[in-house]
């Protein structure tokens, strides 16, 4: 009887999960991990929780603990980045992170002892990179996804770069922030505990914020400042990283420098690759043939296989190849064009801007909304939604085009809003 409590109380948590946006499809290996990441009396209190930010006093309520037992319990998650804990107006507040990018991660950003990362580490592997179902949740529902590719400023030409705008520069996210920090990746310390790791970097990708001062005050990375966060983004051009974070023009959670072969983002590009698993930038490789020797650099580059070798007799080309690119598969990261010792490569402007959300409220009700889950937003069981959450999220519905604005009303069926949308 035992047993099958535990086990309640992660399909609990397995289910709140699943409200997310981006949640986490049910699989023996995803109980395996919340096993190990979560006790079972953990578990069922998490599960409990409300999805978006939530005062302690909210926990003890729905616990129906004392508030002191209630923080301690709230305290002791966030020490382990199961749960964030923030500050808004001097008040604490905490929040649990979707599985990723959230506690997943956060889990293999420091070595520790505290769980056995290696085992961890396989079932990670096992659920994220063997069984396709999280990855396909993850990156392949809906066309608003989690993250964006940033363009490397330096391989712009000065009259595009001219014209890139604030939200377009990691190094401008890195400038604005107001807390730095910077972790191990995730991705290449996964693939390190079951012999896959390259030889890229490991102390190299930073959240930033709110989620910076968190996982800082707990350890589970280093807060730096702005100059070593550019250093950092530099190192990362120089070793042919590409720059991936939150999918939002104003204050992104995290910027991660992905390689091609052990990066969850990278991966599911190639394999997902047409249905555009990550958004681009505005902005797209194009090669001269005529300059193009056919040495190859760009395409071992490439980290999404977006550049091809083909046979190629002219006189010029030494290996009796030529780069072709395939366009719909091109990140508009830039690596390739720093890889190119002929310029050969240029970067230009794509012919169609990439929409990019506001802010996180605004991704998060465009993701909710695409895969019929915004009433997971708004009607949160677990909690009454605040006055300044709902109007976060009313105020990003009514400025949607009318198509998704009518969807959003099928998918809340509330009269409140239908009115409020009749009156726009």
């Amino acid at each position: 009887m035992a047993h099958l409590a535990a086990r309640s109380g992660y399909r609990e948590l397995v289910e709140r999960l699943n409200r997310f946006p981006q949640g986490a499809p049910p699989s023996e290996l995803l109980y395996a991990i919340l096993e190990l990441l979560f006790t079972p009396r953990e578990a069922a209190l998490v599960a409990q929780l409300p999805i978006r930010p939530f005062r302690p006093e909210t926990a003890a309520r729905a616990w129906s603990l004392p508030l002191g037992e209630a923080r301690r319990l709230l305290d002791g998650l966030a020490a382990r980045a199961l749960l964030l804990d923030l500050e808004r107006d001097g008040e604490p507040l905490y929040v649990l992170p979707p599985p990723m990018a959230g506690f997943f991660e956060f889990s293999m950003m420091r070595v520790r002892s505290d769980v056995d990362q290696k085992r961890l580490a396989e079932l990670f592997y096992e659920y994220l990179n063997v069984e396709e179902d999280f990855i396909r949740d993850l990156f392949v529902r809906g066309e608003t996804q989690l993250g964006r590719v940033w363009v490397q400023e330096r391989s712009l030409p000065p009259e595009v770069s001219l014209r890139v705008l604030d939200y377009e520069r990691a190094s401008a996210a890195v400038r604005d922030a107001s807390s730095v920090a910077v972790g191990v990746c995730y991705c290449r310390h996964k693939m390190e505990h079951v012999g896959r790791a390259c030889q890229a970097p490991r102390e190299i990708c930073m959240t930033l914020g709110s989620t910076a001062r968190s996982l800082a005050k707990h350890g589970f990375a280093r807060e730096i400042d702005a100059a070593e966060g550019h250093d950092l983004l530099q190192q990362a051009q120089e070793h042919g990283l590409v720059q991936f974070g939150e999918n939002v023009r104003e204050r992104p959670a995290f910027i991660c420098n992905c390689c091609g072969c052990c990066c969850e983002a990278m991966i599911a590009a190639r394999r997902f690759a047409f249905l555009h698993p990550v958004h681009t930038t505005n902005y797209i490789a194009e090669i001269d043939a005529a300059d193009c020797d056919g040495c190859g650099r760009c395409a071992r580059a490439c980290p999404v296989e977006a550049i091809r070798m083909l046979p190629d007799q002219r006189p010029q080309s030494r290996t009796r190849k030529r780069a072709e690119q395939v366009a719909e598969l091109c990140l508009g990261c830039g690596v390739c064009v720093r890889s190119c010792s002929r310029n050969a490569l240029r970067m230009r402007e794509r012919a169609e801007r990439v929409f990019t959300p506001l802010n996180t409220a605004h991704r998060s009700v465009l993701m909710a909304l695409e895969r019929g889950q915004l009433q997971n937003l708004v009607f949160d069981q677990q909690a009454h939604l605040s006055h300044r959450a709902m109007a976060a999220i009313l105020g990003v519905i009514l400025k949607l085009p009318p198509v998704k604005q009518a969807l959003a009303s099928e998918q809340l069926r509330s009269r409140y809003l239908e009115t409020l949308l009749r009156r726009q």
